[in-house]
């Protein structure tokens, strides 16, 4: 809500109107005389308003826009200037891009500090209804006791902080419950990830058991089929060991028969030898 608008009404427009801008810097010798508006940048002003009641807040905005082309530190030109940003973006004002709202922004937050506290005031309240609308509770919630704390007195400021403070707390619930979520859904992937690599292992090790098992019976298996092969061999064949027996007994036999003949001749030799020759008579 534009409070400095419901202000400019009625007896409180020439009040309002007649406002001092006042800029203070450095040590009270060095303060800046107030700028005492003139009449004519007090009727761009006025037009202003008088459009803004109409709803006719681009129009409103070039009469703000030439008050402050004649003074720029008017405050309450400044203020109006960036209520009708505000409502020419009407109730969608989630968009911080938008070039009106981001204008109108800085212009409030320029205000913090105005020398006259209803604008100061105001300034707070409208940065603090935008910051509402963007979902920024935390942010509207200290924006709304900054309000209050230059006007204990304005209402609906303190009804505003209520409910930012209980869409603050409902946000950070939320923000709350959806972290745990992300955790319970973490450590159920962190689970299920632990489960199939425990069964991937499994897999492997019995892989492993079966191949050891095959290999075992291929063993067995090659085993006996070289015993069934052994005595086939001794059946079909001698061995080298009996092949070497066979031989040397054919070898001492032959010896044995050669030296019978040589003891025989040598029975004969010896016999011829002993007989006389018959003299001749």
């Amino acid at each position: 809500m534009n409070r400095l608008i419901n202000i400019l009404s009625g007896t409180c427009l020439m009040a309002i109107l007649l406002l001092v801008a006042v800029s203070c810097s450095g040590d009270d010798k060095d303060k800046e005389q107030p700028v005492v508006s003139t009449k004519k940048e007090r009727n761009f002003i006025k037009e202003g308003t008088q459009l803004y009641g109409q709803q006719r807040y681009a129009e409103a905005e070039v009469s703000y826009n030439k008050a402050l082309e004649i003074n720029p530190d008017n405050h309450v030109a400044k203020f109006n200037l960036a209520s009708s940003f505000i409502k020419q973006r009407g109730e969608d004002l989630k968009n911080k891009e938008d070039s009106l709202l981001a204008r109108a922004s800085v212009m409030l937050a320029e205000l913090k500090e105005a020398p006259d506290l209803k604008v100061s005031q105001a300034a707070y309240y409208d940065r603090g209804n935008l910051a509402y609308k963007s979902e920024d509770y935390g942010t509207a919630v200290e924006l709304y006791k900054d309000a209050l704390r230059r006007d204990p007195t304005d209402d609906m400021a303190r009804q505003n902080l209520r409910m930012a403070q209980l869409k603050l707390r409902e946000q950070q619930q939320n923000q709350n419950k959806d972290q745990n979520n992300q955790d319970q859904d973490k450590n159920q992937q962190d689970k299920d990830q632990q489960q199939q690599q425990q069964q991937q292992q499994q897999n492997q090790d019995q892989q492993n058991q079966d191949k050891d098992k095959q290999d075992q019976q291929n063993g067995q298996q090659d085993k006996k089929e070289e015993q069934k092969q052994q005595p086939q061999q001794q059946k079909g064949g001698l061995s080298d060991a009996n092949a070497q027996q066979i031989l040397k007994a054919m070898e001492d036999k032959e010896n044995a028969t050669r030296q019978k003949v040589e003891k025989m001749k040598q029975g004969q030799q010896r016999n011829s030898s002993r007989r006389q020759p018959e003299k001749p008579w």
